[in-house]
């Protein structure tokens, strides 16, 4: 069984990452499900992705994600990442964009001290330089997809996370099927600037 939660900021993409890892899994026959859990998303709240995929022949039966058994997070800024720490499985990986989505309703917070209070946690936290990432795609709007490559492809490297699970190959299969036909270039390229 592999558990995968995605988080961010309602509009950064979450959802049709999780969906990208869902058709991946269900290509390979793969029992699968996927849910959202969402809070007021449309005004700036957080939206949580869950995928959990029978990759060992398993049939899956709930959606969502136990704390402590994702195998791979994917958060889309920092404090969706620090939010998301008790759900991360002792030796899994967790994949973080650098920049922050400052909340509308609160006081903004400094990204370097979340940042290093999940370095303390997860020390093997992968941090993308988002920023960096979305200029050379040359949108901001594939995030999610750099972000999820960037996922995928560090667990192909490390034996972690994806690992044995959904390749490259697959997820751009995937994202073929799963997006609109006039941004699938687009984030084909996210996937390939985000493992160059």
């Amino acid at each position: 069984m592999k558990n995968i939660l995605i988080t961010g900021v309602g509009g950064q993409g979450t959802v049709l990452a999780a969906k990208i890892l869902a058709q991946a899994a269900q290509a390979k026959g793969w029992s699968v499900r996927e849910a959202e859990t969402i809070g007021m998303a449309q005004r700036g709240g957080f939206v949580t992705s869950h995928v959990r995929m029978g990759d060992a022949g398993e049939e899956v039966y709930s959606p969502l994600l136990a704390k402590r058994s994702a195998d791979l997070v994917i958060a889309f800024e920092p404090a969706e990442a620090a939010r998301a720490l008790p759900y991360l499985a002792p030796g899994g990986m967790l994949v973080t964009a650098s920049s922050p989505i400052q909340p509308v309703a609160a006081d903004p917070y400094d990204p370097a001290e979340v940042l290093d209070v999940v370095r303390q946690k997860v020390p093997g936290v992968i941090v993308v330089d988002d920023v960096a990432l979305c200029e050379k795609i040359g949108s901001r709007k594939a995030l999610n997809i750099g972000l999820l490559a960037t996922a995928v492809a560090a667990s192909e490297r490390m034996g972690a996370g994806l690992s044995g699970a959904v390749s490259l190959d697959e997820t751009r299969e995937a994202i073929r099927v799963c997006v609109k036909p006039k941004f699938v270039d687009m984030n084909l390229k996210a996937v390939d600037i985000a493992i160059a």
